[in-house]
């Protein structure tokens, strides 16, 4: 999962279905990337962080965490 992603997200007001818009993609394949059920390609990966998050770094925001269960 994409925590980091998620959390900037939610504290920047920026929906899953504002990323999807940006990247040309649906509101699925967005949520199952930022779930970790896929990667997002380095391209967009590297739009969505100079579009919404230019002060924060790439690895920061798409660093990947395991869940514990």
């Amino acid at each position: 999962m994409l925590a980091n992603l998620a959390a900037e997200m939610t504290r920047n007001k920026i929906t899953r279905y504002d990323i999807a818009k940006l990247l040309g993609n649906t509101y699925n394949t967005v949520s199952l990337k930022i779930n970790g059920h896929y990667e997002f390609t380095v391209a967009e990966a590297q739009k969505i962080q100079k579009t919404y998050f230019p002060d924060l770094t790439m690895e920061y925001l798409f660093e990947r965490q395991t869940e514990v269960v």
